[in-house]
């Protein structure tokens, strides 16, 4: 009886076996997209694309679609479409449906359902491994909208065994995102890859047919590859083994410039297959034109040429890119739509017009695929991707003119030929002409110009007044176009316009100079030319100076008056400050012989220079903020270079158009070096009064190669406190600060720290950013201005010479001072005052929400009363009252045009009046903190109507 038992079990598993063989091998490949249905809202249009086996008997249905906010749905069953152009036994489904997310946030849109076809080579038991697919998005005010790349070349490629195969998605960024892309590994479930994954190259594949690994790829003189190019997508295997479906995946991540960096804001997971088949079939080959960069209003008609060493295959070129779906003006090929032909070579046109609006930070990627139709096996293909770059025209400067009266000057420029579409003008001037011109396809500003950015102006604006100009120096001009996000770009740079000096009708300063590098007994030569242009019946010489100092590259901070007294000399050395870890400048105030004061001279500062300690090597870097020109052709900064305690020698010239950087490699990083830097610059003023060259040194700077100790670790001032909240009123539309101080360093660590970095978080538990500032934090104390809340996490870090950055301090976070009160009466009586039940606000001061109510009645302490009971930093509020019987009459919610205050009008849900008397409410208040467990507070309390 047992053994007909067990022979009727293994008979069962058998049948149930085959069941699963014919009911649950029926998916190939496939992708899910994204697409943000109006910028202004949460929802997004989801579709998966799946490639099926139409020899399944099983259909697509029934698999889950989790959205990544806890929401998911159960797919319907939908038929196959058949898709003769891929193959037999290949079918094609697609599901589209519409999602609406709470929130901002990282959403994880995965699809799974059971199972993918049998019989893949390179997957365990594919047959009962599930299907898994996911894609990334991002929902960020800070991103702005975003959609998922598109893929448009179908996720199923056949090859032969010992030919190499190609793929490409044929993607693109509807948004202008720039693209990358990389293997991974294919799933089962989340964060559950398949079972024995390998991939399509192992070892295996070849043996299990006889062939020798070491010289299996197509020109049999290697092994073979599996390769995918990060930034084209196009995938090479070279060369197939064993014949037999295989199955990869591979990711699509889409970056965005967000400021100065790049972020990853999302990703698109392909799950593909490649067939191989045992064929005699020979690859097609493509002939595609150099990658090309036009400017905005070109026509481009390029010819793409096919052909095929088997003679008599047929062949088709196609060609997938975005260009072909651009509104206006897209991109067009003929034949369209391709077809098969036997004429050699095959061709295809290629003609697009552009625009304006085809401007783009990134190349368009056009992909070209060749196919071919041959009696010895599948067909077989090869991608190639021809990159064109679309650039904007230069701007044209029409006018320059020196307003002298108020030492000005007034640019002019034509309205902008891609006005548009651009966003911004930005003006850009250095000292002194530079009348070289930008390379071939080179946009925006090049470093080497040595211009300086001074205004970013609508698109619109065909005109800047550049006031507060410095006497002496010869200015000059360029424009560049600036094109919105998240497609970006910058046009040519406009030709140069300069203008004549303007007269020297003040002291002119030349030189700021460190002699002697000191903590505490430091040098700082001055020196300035005397206003020789200057109406001398109005202000008669002989002229006396007085030399002013300040902290910093500029402006007026601890400014004091250095010299004694006035001085008759064109010179002036400052001495007694900290020259080795400081930074000044300097401006002169001339008076005439009636001590009647002149206007004073531009400010410049010293030259600061920064070493960062590498490996055999110290990079130099350094700067100075000058009313001169440090930038110009033919006049080389100066490196001098000594063992610590040795006389400085010279080592280098350094091209200041390359930066100012210089690399002095191949050291001993057991010895510590000592440098200096001497800056050569120029006012481009052909005065002979005024130095042709004006040669200023930096301080000297020590540091020692391959130097990774860390400085010590700061620690906040145990006098640091958090918000104070006994005077915080109302918030509306206000901007906060937060004040942080530390402890100085001991004298052994603030020998060595060259600044403080500031790391930021928004909320307890959110990573912490270093805030890029546009000066280093020097001293123990900064304000992190203009906040929308003073809700924020701090940590400091201490940088040392050689660019070692200590651990980051413990943290130290301020807090909101939340608040949200409601009244206990109302008079919904239609007078147009105290109508609506609200919580406090400024408008009980200002108008109550109502215009015929005249509160201004309203005593001092009243108005103070109600401002100390403002709501304060409240992010959503549920409203619920109840009657005295405890049943639900009245419900809201904030959010959109629904604000926090609620503005109740004594109406239930059904829009009727309810009645006098005592009601009860209960308000879940979601309240703007910086630690988000303590994020919601319930408030019950009670209400009375009075009509």
């Amino acid at each position: 009886m047992m053994k007909y038992l067990r022979i009727a079990i293994a008979l069962f598993g058998l049948l149930l076996s085959s069941i699963d063989e014919v009911l649950a091998t029926h998916l190939r490949a496939g992708e899910i997209t994204v697409e943000r249905v109006s910028c202004n809202g949460l929802t997004f249009r989801i579709k998966i694309t799946a490639y099926t086996n139409t020899g399944s008997q099983v259909r697509f249905e029934a698999g889950t679609l989790r959205f990544g906010d806890g929401v998911s749905l159960i797919t319907p069953r939908i038929e196959n479409e058949n898709r003769p152009e891929l193959g037999e036994g290949i079918g094609y489904v697609e599901f589209t449906t519409t999602h609406t997310y709470p929130g901002p946030g990282r959403y994880t849109i995965s699809y799974w359902e059971r199972n993918r076809n049998a019989g893949i080579l390179n997957i365990a038991g594919s047959v009962n491994t599930a299907f898994f697919l996911e894609t990334v998005i991002y929902i960020d005010p800070f991103i702005g909208c975003d959609n998922s790349p598109r893929l448009l070349v179908p996720p199923i490629d056949k090859g032969c065994t010992g030919g190499a195969w190609y793929h490409n998605p044929g993607a693109y960024d509807p948004d202008g995102d720039s693209l990358s892309y990389e293997f991974t590994v294919p799933k089962q479930d989340r964060g559950i890859v398949v079972g024995n994954y390998r991939d399509p190259n192992t070892k295996e594949f070849y043996d299990k047919i006889g062939l020798d690994y070491s010289k299996s790829n197509e020109t049999q003189d290697g092994p073979p590859t599996f390769k995918i190019d990060p930034v084209t997508g196009t995938i090479v295997w070279d060369a197939p083994g064993a014949p037999g479906e295989y199955n990869i995946a591979f990711r699509i991540y889409q970056w965005r410039k967000i400021g100065d960096e790049w972020k990853q804001i999302g990703y698109v997971t392909r799950d593909m297959q490649i067939i191989i088949e045992d064929c005699l079939n020979q690859r097609p080959e493509l002939t595609v034109p150099q990658d090309v960069c036009v400017e905005a209003g070109t026509v481009i008609n390029e010819t793409i040429l096919g052909d095929d060493p088997d003679v008599g295959d047929s062949l088709k070129i196609q060609a997938y890119s975005e260009v072909f779906q651009l509104n206006p003006s897209p991109a067009t090929v003929t034949p369209d739509p391709a077809k098969f032909t036997a004429v050699r070579p095959a061709t295809m046109q290629f003609s697009w017009a552009t625009k304006c609006d085809h401007v783009k930070d990134q190349s368009y990627q056009v992909v070209f695929k060749i196919s071919d139709k041959s009696s010895r096996g599948p067909s077989l293909v090869q991608f190639k991707t021809w990159r064109i770059t679309v650039i904007a025209p230069k701007p044209i400067i029409q006018t320059a003119t020196l307003n002298v009266p108020d030492r000005s000057a007034t640019l002019t420029w034509a309205p902008y030929k891609c006005g548009a579409t651009a966003e911004t003008m930005e003006v850009w001037r250095r000292v002194d002409s530079f009348a070289g011109n930008p390379g071939p396809c080179v946009t925006g500003m090049p470093n080497e110009f040595g211009y300086t950015k001074i205004a970013t102006l609508p698109i619109g604006t065909t005109t800047y007044k550049n006031e507060n100009l410095a006497s002496g120096a010869k200015y000059c001009y360029r424009l560049v176009a600036i094109f919105p996000p998240p497609k970006g770009g910058k046009s040519i740079v406009s030709d140069e316009i300069c203008l004549p000096p303007f007269e020297l009708d003040r002291s002119i300063i030349t030189n700021v100079s460190i002699d002697k590098t000191s903590e505490t007994n430091g040098e700082i030569l001055v020196k300035w030319v005397p206003p020789l242009e200057i109406d001398q019946t109005k202000f008669p010489p002989p002229y006396s100076y007085e030399v002013y100092r300040a902290e910093g590259f500029s402006g007026k901070i601890n400014i004091q008056k250095v010299s004694p007294g006035k001085t008759p000399l064109t010179q002036y050395l400052d001495a007694g400050m900290n020259s080795r870890d400081k930074i000044f400048n300097y401006r002169v105030l001339a008076f005439d012989n009636n001590n009647k004061p002149l206007d004073s001279s531009a400010s410049a500062s010293t030259v600061r220079l920064e070493i960062t300690s590498k490996f055999q090597e110290l990079e130099l870097r350094w700067v100075a903020f000058v009313p001169w020109s440090n930038s110009v052709t033919g006049m080389k900064h100066v490196v001098y270079r000594g063992l610590e305690g040795d006389p400085l020698v010279q080592i280098a010239e350094v091209n200041p158009g390359q930066g100012f950087v210089y690399n002095d490699k191949g050291l001993d990083n057991s010895k510590s070096y000592c440098y200096r830097v001497e800056t050569v610059g120029s006012y481009g003023n052909p005065n002979p009064a005024i130095p042709n060259e004006l040669r200023n040194f930096s301080q000297i700077m020590c540091a020692q190669p391959d130097d990774k100790e860390k400085p010590c670790k700061p620690k906040f001032s145990v006098s640091l406190k958090g918000t104070d909240c006994s005077s915080i009123t109302c918030t509306d539309g206000k901007t906060f600060s937060n004040r942080i101080f530390w402890d100085e360093p001991d004298p052994q660590c603030k020998l060595d720290i060259r600044n403080y970095n500031i790391y930021y978080a928004a909320r307890v538990g959110d990573p912490f950013k270093k805030l890029e500032l546009t000066e280093l934090v020097t001293g123990t104390e900064f304000e992190h201005k203009n906040l929308p809340s003073y809700a924020g996490c701090y940590k400091i870090s201490a940088v040392d010479r050689a660019g070692n950055e200590s651990d980051l301090s413990e943290s130290f976070c301020f807090d909101n001072c939340p608040n949200y009160e409601l009244p206990n009466v109302f008079t919904p009586n239609g007078d147009k005052c105290n109508d609506l039940f609200s919580a406090y606000s400024l408008r009980g001061i200002d108008d109550a929400g109502v215009s015929d109510c005249k509160p201004k009645a309203l005593s001092p302490a009243q108005q103070e009363e109600i401002q100390k009971k403002c709501a304060r930093f409240v992010q959503k509020v549920t409203f619920t009252v109840f009657n005295r019987w405890g049943g639900e009459v009245f419900t809201y919610q904030s959010g959109g045009e629904r604000t926090i205050y609620i503005d109740w009008d004594g109406r239930d849900n059904s829009g009727k009046d309810l009645s006098t008397g005592v009601y009860y409410y209960e308000a879940q208040v979601t309240f703007d903190v910086v630690d988000q467990s303590n994020r919601n507070k319930t408030i019950r309390g009670w209400v009375q109507i009075i009509r």
